[in-house]
């Protein structure tokens, strides 16, 4: 097996899977000293790099795991398909929420037309670094999508680190990778606003993130035993309007580019608390 673009989810994932048994033969990078350092973090695989030199290497690897970033992948989908007139019997994955594998907007279509079997594996997880990944790749859930004989591939991996897949249709895999950004960096862009607001009301941003940390994850607890409309909490919850006031006014005076945050969060809070119509008969609506 070839990885190619060892990023913090390629080593991370590229060290569960060497440790699981799974032959890594070849890492290849845009520079030979990533390739390298890639390769002594997984503990196995020849560094390689995209260049004419590392090509033959890359060209007889039975299965190629695309771990770029979401923006290099096209062009390095396209370099290395094109290196080869045939990729039949061929497996080719990519680890990108973002891109679709399968069906016409395949991302990794130069493959397919020269007969390779294409499939994506995107872990829901957050991957701060390889050695955070190696930890919490291990029982993920990965979202799976392309051709069949691939997809097979993929799920044998995924059972391999004790995963958990679901499917997406290559067509919402946009949908898809959006709620994962919303759950996960919108999550932390409102815990970094919060911890500002708390810094202003005199509380020490460490201690601030130690208690937003413990904060949010019993709410998320409660999201995944509860749900949405039975986990929310705070006064657009309970139609406490006074207090919404407050807040309002106080984000004016201490955060005022905080204020169309707010009030974008409020209105959602409503619809879930009350539904649409209730939202937009409330009291306070010509404030939001």
């Amino acid at each position: 097996m070839a990885l190619i673009g060892p990023g913090r989810i390629g080593q991370a994932l590229g060290k569960l899977l060497s440790n699981a048994g799974v032959r890594i033969e070849w890492i290849a990078a845009r520079r030979s000293s990533a390739a390298r350092a890639a390769a002594r973090f997984i503990g196995s695989g020849h560094a390689v790099t995209l260049r004419p030199s590392g090509i033959p290497d890359l060209n007889a690897a039975r299965i190629v795991l695309l771990t770029t970033s979401d923006s290099a992948l096209p062009e390095v989908a396209r370099f290395l398909a094109a290196q080869r007139a045939e990729w039949q019997g061929r497996v080719v994955l990519h680890t990108s929420g973002a891109w679709p594998a399968g069906g016409e907007s395949s991302v990794l279509q130069p493959f397919r037309r020269r007969g390779a079997s294409a499939a994506s594996l995107h872990p829901l997880q957050t991957v701060p670094s390889r050695e955070a990944g190696v930890r919490n790749l291990v029982g993920c859930f990965w979202a799976v999508e392309g051709d069949p004989k691939a997809v097979r591939l993929a799920r044998r991996w995924v059972r391999l680190l004790r995963g958990h897949t679901l499917t997406i249709a290559p067509q919402r895999k946009a949908a898809y990778h959006a709620a994962a950004v919303i759950a996960c960096a919108g999550v932390v862009t409102l815990m970094e606003s919060a911890e500002r607001l708390m810094n202003v009301s005199g509380v020490e941003r460490s201690q601030a993130r130690k208690m937003l940390a413990g904060f949010v994850s019993e709410t998320a607890a409660n999201f995944g035993r509860l749900g949405g409309r039975r986990s929310l909490t705070g006064p657009a919850s309970r139609g406490d309007w006074a207090t919404i006031r407050k807040h309002q006014a106080a984000l004016r005076s201490e955060a005022p580019d905080l204020v169309p945050l707010y009030r974008e969060l409020l209105r959602s809070m409503l619809k879930l608390a009350r539904g649409t119509r209730a939202a937009t008969r409330s009291p306070c609506s010509g404030a939001l």
